[in-house]
């Protein structure tokens, strides 16, 4: 076990460790939101959310305060 500890803390070896482990995450992270097929439908729709014009987010006229010129 005190080897392994010596092994770790080389830090040539230590930074091949950090990559492995981050990288493991990472792709861990990817296969679990991507594997249900409903979810991954969720994240496909959100994809064009940066290219939605603003005006397709605006609340409906009949829910708006109504303004004097509106009552008019």
């Amino acid at each position: 076990m005190m080897s392994f500890w010596e092994w770790i803390q080389d830090m040539g070896n230590s930074k091949t460790l950090a990559l492995i482990l981050f990288m493991s995450t990472f792709i861990g992270v990817v296969i679990y939101l991507f594997a249900s097929p409903r979810r991954s439908r969720k994240f496909e729709s959100y994809r064009y959310i940066p290219l939605d014009d603003e005006d397709s987010r605006r609340e409906p006229t009949s829910r708006r305060d109504k303004t004097e010129s509106d009552e008019q």
